[in-house]
């Protein structure tokens, strides 16, 4: 269940969107926040919030990137690797990355601190290759700005 505080924040939302269906990218974003990830629960409590079919709120989740269907770690690296990023050597930083984590891609570390995923486009072409992590976008990364940034900036 959300807690009082994003029940109310819902509520003042209800009152901002037109309908209950507009309201549905919010009340997702919220729940993701508050608990970590959508699990199908998670999608039938949404969805008897806004009064929504759970069919609507799953294809929703499921539609876009954004929301977490599995747990990730503390830190959820997200590397684009759409045709800029491709073309700059997303792939190549994607495998370096999961090969220094010891993971596959879409994996989690056990000691549950990493999450890498691939992700179509984070909207940063002219700086590619990228990748986000948590909200924070690392730009025009190579593989010793990725070496750097997991040894001291997530730890």
């Amino acid at each position: 269940m959300f807690t009082k505080e994003n029940l109310d924040k819902l509520e003042v939302l209800k009152k901002q969107y037109p309908t209950m269906k507009s309201l549905t990218l919010p009340a997702l974003w919220m729940a993701q926040e508050q608990f970590g990830w959508i699990s199908p629960d998670t999608m039938k409590y949404v969805g008897e919030l806004l009064e929504l079919p759970v069919s609507h709120i799953y294809g929703v989740v499921t539609f876009y990137t954004m929301f977490n269907t599995r747990p990730v770690g503390t830190h959820h690296l997200q590397v684009c690797t759409n045709v800029s990023c491709q073309l700059r050597g997303a792939e190549r930083l994607a495998g370096h990355i999961c090969d220094r984590l010891h993971i596959k891609m879409g994996e989690t570390t056990p000691d549950k601190r990493y999450t890498v995923t691939e992700v179509e486009c984070l909207g940063s072409c002219g700086t590619a290759p990228m990748m986000q992590v948590g909200d924070e976008y690392y730009e025009n990364l190579t593989l010793d700005r990725v070496d750097a940034l997991l040894s001291k900036e997530l730890k």
